[in-house]
């Protein structure tokens, strides 16, 4: 079993979330994302809001819990242009300026009222590394999980594709931030979270509140046969993330060594089977698995490739694409509103 990397920077005097409710002000600051309702509702427990000129996508679940700030962020808007288009990219790519990312970066942090929180993020590689944080990395640390219990600490992750995962311990007041493509699914990913969350915080699973913002879906993920067999060597019920012929893709892993009994010519051979892989369900099941209440459990059913005029794809757009962030972070004092 591959040992799971730990980074634990210098704990903080707020290391812990004050529990006591904060005195109310006699002045009503007007909330920095406005809710709407009807043509802008998405799915049951999404939300779908705009401020500051860009679109944010929020899960009713954790915006339940007055003690967090979280949102996905979505493509319309922002400073950065693609394709003739004004688009909110979040990551670093070889179209766009570093000045326009960080302008974008500031219009997503405003949107969430989250503009003295400290972004915190990683060098994402597709592994099982997780690290616990009490301040931003402050160089390039490798890894797919962030963990915190700080406050005004805004836990971020990048995708275009790939399903950004973020969880709450809504007794325990922990959160994370998963980066979960199929390798870090297959390598349980979001099970090594929760378990890091448990062991730094005492976390129970029972308590965790689970939230998988847009990913590309089973409609559109098509896969070859090594990442299917990878899959079914793992998990005994990986059939169930499937759509295709994954029994046959499976099972046939090995060319025709008679191909001079064929009638096919040479340099024709027909293509290997595909399948299609759902990321959610696979995340879901291990949460599940783990201990989540599959009622805590929330994924939102919009396709980064289906819906490439709210989204990025990265697989969609051959590359050329942006950078989506899902964010969660704990209210610092100051925001608490009680």
């Amino acid at each position: 079993m591959r040992r799971t990397a730990r980074n634990v920077y210098p704990a903080q005097t707020d290391y812990t979330v004050p529990l006591l409710p904060m005195k109310k002000s006699s002045h009503k600051r007007k909330p920095a994302i406005a809710r709407r309702t009807g043509g802008d509702r998405l799915t049951t427990g999404w939300s779908f809001a705009r401020a500051r000129g860009i679109s944010v996508l929020q899960a009713n679940a954790l915006a339940r819990q007055k003690w967090l700030i979280h949102g996905f962020s979505m493509r319309p808007g922002g400073v950065s242009r693609l394709g003739g288009e004004r688009v909110l990219n979040l990551g670093a790519t070889d179209w766009d300026t570093r000045k326009s990312v960080a302008d974008n970066r500031a219009l997503f942090r405003a949107a969430l009222n989250a503009e003295k929180m400290q972004l915190a993020e990683l060098q994402q590689c597709h592994t099982d590394i997780l690290h616990v944080v009490s301040t931003p990395p402050k160089d390039a640390r490798r890894g797919d999980a962030l963990i915190t219990r700080s406050p005004s600490l805004l836990l971020a992750v990048k995708t275009a594709d790939c399903v950004p995962v973020l969880l709450a311990d809504t007794k325990g007041h922990a959160i994370a931030a998963v980066h979960a493509g199929w390798r870090g699914t297959l390598a349980r990913i979001v099970q090594k979270t929760l378990g890091g969350m448990r062991m730094e915080f005492s976390t129970e699973p029972s308590d965790v509140v689970a939230v998988l913002g847009p990913a590309i879906g089973r409609c559109c993920y098509e896969v070859g046969p090594e990442v299917a067999q990878a899959f079914a060597a793992q998990f005994d019920v990986a059939r169930d993330w499937f759509d295709g012929p994954f029994e046959k893709v499976i099972s046939d892993d090995s060319p025709n060594p008679l191909k001079w009994l064929q009638m096919t010519p040479p340099g024709h051979d027909p293509p290997p089977p595909r399948v299609y892989l759902d990321l959610h369900a696979a995340n879901r099941w291990q949460l599940a698995q783990a201990g989540v209440p599959t009622d805590n459990i929330f994924a939102s059913d919009l396709c980064t490739a289906c819906r490439t005029d709210l989204l990025f794809s990265h697989r969609r757009e051959r590359g050329k694409t942006g950078r989506m962030m899902g964010v969660i972070g704990i209210r610092g004092q100051t925001q608490r509103g009680g």
